[in-house]
């Protein structure tokens, strides 16, 4: 075979090589976009409109997130963990009625040391440790964010603000979807968890029964029973919490 043929061959596969690269890069591209607003749903419209509207900036943080703790392994919680940490979320409810501030307050040190529990980064780092619960609880992690916002706000920020006892309420109610999936057995735990995650799941929905008997009863009262299950049901509303 001559030198120049051989050079030729040469060119061509790395022609080849080439395109093929571009190709590759070219097919990504409009890809990340798409497969990231999936995964972070109203997430990724917080990064864009953090980021003024420049999608691709916020594309590139939230890629940096899922880099950094894609690979995150959730750790079981012990039953008797799951325990006290339900007692602790229903106490900070029933609290709520007359102290709406140090409810919020608890539900914000609740869930810090929660996610911590579960392996997130410690709730000293709480940046960090929003963003790691955003790659994997995306859908609840803003009432997180509402409630540490309305737990570190002063009452005069507060008041000045617009951040009143209702405002504090559903930070409150946002947060507890985040609780009650971080409280949740972890799939990987195999049998005995799937088996506690029925129980919990069983739970969970004779509390909503509950809460819903619950709401249909009340008179006005200043503040509602706890149910069968232990749960405070969720009939904070307009009349009953006290203005802060």
């Amino acid at each position: 075979m001559s030198t120049g043929l051989i050079i030729a061959l040469i060119v061509i596969a790395a022609v080849v090589v080439i395109i093929a690269a571009a190709m590759t890069l070219r097919a990504r591209g409009p890809r990340r976009g798409p497969n990231l607003k999936r995964r972070f749903g109203p997430e990724y419209d917080r990064a864009v409109a953090r980021h003024d509207g420049d999608a691709k900036a916020a594309e590139r943080e939230l890629t940096e997130r899922v880099h950094r703790h894609g690979d995150l392994r959730e750790r079981s919680l012990e039953p008797a963990q799951r325990e006290r940490y339900e007692a602790r979320w229903t106490a900070a409810q029933e609290r709520f009625v007359d102290s709406p501030r140090e409810a919020v307050a608890e539900a914000d040190r609740l869930l810090a040391e929660l996610a911590g529990a579960r392996g997130f980064p410690d709730g000293g780092q709480y940046e960090e440790q929003l963003a790691a619960l955003s790659v994997h609880h995306a859908p609840h992690v803003d009432g997180y964010r509402r409630v540490h916002r309305a737990a570190h706000l002063r009452a005069d920020d507060a008041r000045d603000g617009g951040t009143g006892t209702e405002d504090m309420r559903e930070a409150m109610v946002a947060a507890r979807a985040l609780f009650e999936e971080l409280v949740r057995p972890a799939r990987h735990d195999g049998g005995a968890g799937r088996h506690e995650d029925r129980r919990h799941e069983d739970r969970r929905h004779e509390d909503r029964r509950h809460d819903g008997h619950r709401r249909a009863g009340l008179n006005g009262g200043r503040k509602a029973a706890t149910t069968r299950g232990g749960h405070m049901p969720w009939a904070i509303n307009r009349r009953q919490a006290k203005e802060s």
